[in-house]
């Protein structure tokens, strides 16, 4: 299940992608198989074992993408703190990070990074809950996010563009996605997160089959349902290429952001 869109994020063969909350490595998957060099990051230790096992099978079955001199795209996944990340100034071509910026409590300084370690003229993608259907499930559950990891924020789609912008980056094309999870989700909270029932193991079957076989009725259905209630919001910037590179362009307009 993709919520980025690799087009609108312009990823190219050859190209380096960070991944970062890579997760269980389903965005950075798709950006190996497209020939990207990809560098998955999480802080946990099952998910960059997971991310590490499957990059690794679908390299060995050779099904990643070739780069522009013919060979195989590379991947790595190292577990890192997004608040520190490990790599130089302007080192990568195109950084992800989806559903982890609401877990943060320090998400400026997270964006600061993403500027840092972009090249000029490099782009990102962040996707996030969106907010209508995020405060709906916050109503009706503390479980769904009260918790250890939890969601800890909800963005407004303004104030998350304005927070790109604050470190030096440039807002650009947006989306929803996933609006048929999001009644999913408010059964699960209004049931119970841990709780379970008929309703919801039949919701959770028909997305299952939908994740399957991509049939033209729910995809049809999702894309005219997504700009209503997509569950997830997602929002593209660009590294200005005329930028440094360095961190302390972002790091003054993190800290002049507050």
């Amino acid at each position: 299940m993709l919520t980025v869109d690799y087009e609108l994020l312009d990823l190219r063969p050859g190209m380096r992608v960070l991944d970062l909350g890579c997760g269980e490595g389903r965005h950075a998957f798709e950006a190996y198989r497209r020939g990207a060099d990809v560098v998955a990051v999480d802080w946990g230790v099952s998910e960059v074992g997971t991310t590490k096992r499957w990059l690794g099978a679908i390299g060995e079955a050779g099904e990643a993408g070739l780069r522009p001199d013919g060979t195989p795209a590379r991947f790595e996944v190292v577990r890192g703190d997004l608040l520190h990340l490990p790599f130089p100034d302007a080192s990568v071509d195109r950084v992800m990070a989806s559903e982890v910026l609401e877990h943060i409590p320090d998400d400026v300084t997270a964006m600061a990074e993403i500027f840092r370690v972009l090249k000029p003229g490099g782009r990102m993608v962040i996707t996030v809950p969106r907010y209508g259907p995020e405060r709906i499930c916050w109503a009706l559950s503390d479980e769904y996010h009260a918790n250890e990891g939890g969601h800890i924020r909800i963005y407004r789609g303004g104030v998350l563009r304005d927070r790109l912008a604050s470190v030096g980056l440039v807002p650009g094309r947006t989306h929803h996605a996933h609006s048929l999870h999001a009644p999913f989700w408010w059964l699960k909270c209004a049931v119970g997160v841990e709780k379970d029932n008929a309703a919801v193991r039949a919701y959770h079957r028909l997305l299952v089959w939908d994740l399957m076989h991509r049939p033209w009725l729910t995809r049809t259905a999702e894309k005219l349902m997504d700009p209503v209630f997509g569950k997830s919001f997602v929002v593209y910037a660009d590294k200005p290429a005329t930028a440094a590179g360095s961190a302390s362009v972002g790091a003054e307009r993190a800290l002049a952001a507050g």
